[in-house]
């Protein structure tokens, strides 16, 4: 399964971006796709993530401001995220669990401005 991931940017704060990850090769089977971030000197910490039942996690510090969706025919996640504060600064990473094993997308930086 490869991962390609775009949209990532820099934006000033109360911004919005759009990020979105396809996943491609042996990709039938997908049973949850995501989203991690990684800030400098600290941990990745998933910020969302869908099932294919469509059931969603969010980090309670995006909840309200950010949104996950998918389309299965293009096995493809988006995440789109309002109300962008400098804190949400990092490199994001699309993630995807497929019978049973993890991959991680290349990371995109996210850089929002006071």
């Amino acid at each position: 399964v490869q991962l390609v991931e775009s949209g990532g940017g820099l934006v000033q704060a109360g911004g919005s971006l759009r990020l979105s990850c396809t996943a491609s090769g042996s990709s039938s089977s997908i049973n949850a796709m995501g989203w991690y971030r990684q800030a400098p000197g600290k941990q990745r910490d998933l910020v969302a993530r869908i099932f294919m039942s469509g059931s969603t996690n969010y980090a309670d510090s995006v909840k309200g401001r950010f949104t996950i969706s998918r389309d299965n025919a293009k096995n493809t996640v988006y995440l789109q995220m309002n109300s962008l504060e400098p804190e949400d600064t990092a490199v994001y990473y699309c993630n995807v669990l497929h019978l049973g094993r993890v991959y991680w997308g290349q990371g995109t930086q996210i850089t929002v401005s006071a």
